[in-house]
């Protein structure tokens, strides 16, 4: 065999999906946690080229395992080591927002470039940075769509023919097309104002009148919530009919989840990105597609 593939055990389910679509096995990294909260993990057995799955929701504590994990691989032999972490996180901090603060999205994207061969994501959250080859100078970078894997799904569901595909902001508007437009759907974007960090204005798309037709709206995540909390508001006060929200990476809590229900929300789904309880969409199929150029 000339492919491995390792996880973490706290990654189960995403992990053994993604190793039925490949037809391969999967083995685990053990990580032993001493008391004063230091960590040292143990990767199984290495190939020459090891694949990595490790979504980076909670990304403080994962990546500094990820980080010795890479070091263990190394010393193991492994020549080529391939990330694929659907959620990558630091990169909506581009810039400077106010004095004193890092550039966080390329701190992360520095030590994950020198670290790993290949990383495999899904819909970074990128502002100002056009693509991923931007912040990773050695690594092969592969971006995937999660419109990609939420359109076959789509297809299976009893789908309004007047179903519009809306994006609470402008920066949504590439999913928007991805998802409606090969689904022959209207879609329209709105308008977001952001006073803070979780103080966001939500404005129609200009003279749109909605008639009480269902809504799919889509972000790529869900955090807490703020932003489509309140582009739900805003729909429902333009008579909108049943609304769906779709988002790649759902990493908010219960109670950003039953405040959105309570907003006018009929159902939440999301990828299985990161662990959550709105998972509906499986990245297995996409993420095997995209390592079909490795060495298996």
């Amino acid at each position: 065999m000339s492919a491995t593939l390792h996880a973490f055990p706290d990654e189960v389910a995403q992990a053994e999906r993604l190793a039925r679509a490949l037809g391969r096995p999967v083995a685990y990294v053990d990580v032993h946690a001493f008391p004063d909260g230091e960590v040292i993990p143990r990767v199984p057995t290495p190939t020459s080229t090891t694949i990595v799955y490790r979504s980076l929701n909670n990304p403080n504590a994962k990546i500094v395992e990820l980080l010795l994990a890479a070091d263990a691989w190394r010393r193991g032999g492994v020549e080529r080591l391939v990330l694929v972490a659907p959620y990558l996180p630091y990169m909506r901090q581009d810039k400077i927002f106010r004095t004193g603060e890092p550039v966080s999205q390329r701190v992360i994207a520095g030590v994950l470039d020198a670290a790993f061969d290949r990383i495999i994501t899904v819909d970074p959250h990128l502002h100002r940075t056009n693509t991923l080859a931007e912040l990773f100078h050695r690594a092969e970078c592969t971006h995937l769509h999660s419109a990609d894997a939420l359109t076959p799904y789509l297809r299976q569901l009893p789908l309004a023919a007047d179903t519009m595909v809306i994006g609470p902001d402008s920066e949504s508007a590439p999913w928007v097309r991805q998802i409606a437009e090969p689904m022959r759907l209207a879609h329209a974007v709105m308008r977001k104002t952001r006073h803070g960090d979780t103080d966001v204005e939500i404005l129609g798309p200009d003279k749109l009148t909605l008639k009480s037709q269902p809504i799919l709206l889509i972000d790529d995540i869900c955090s807490t919530g703020k932003t489509l909390r309140e582009a739900v508001q805003t729909l429902k006060r333009a008579d909108a009919g049943r609304i769906v929200i779709f988002v790649t990476h759902a990493l908010a809590d219960d109670a950003a989840i039953n405040e959105l229900i309570a907003a006018g929300a009929d159902r939440i789904i999301s990828t299985d990105s990161c662990t959550h309880k709105t998972n509906e969409i499986h990245l297995a199929g996409l993420l095997a597609k995209a390592l079909e150029t490795e060495p298996w």
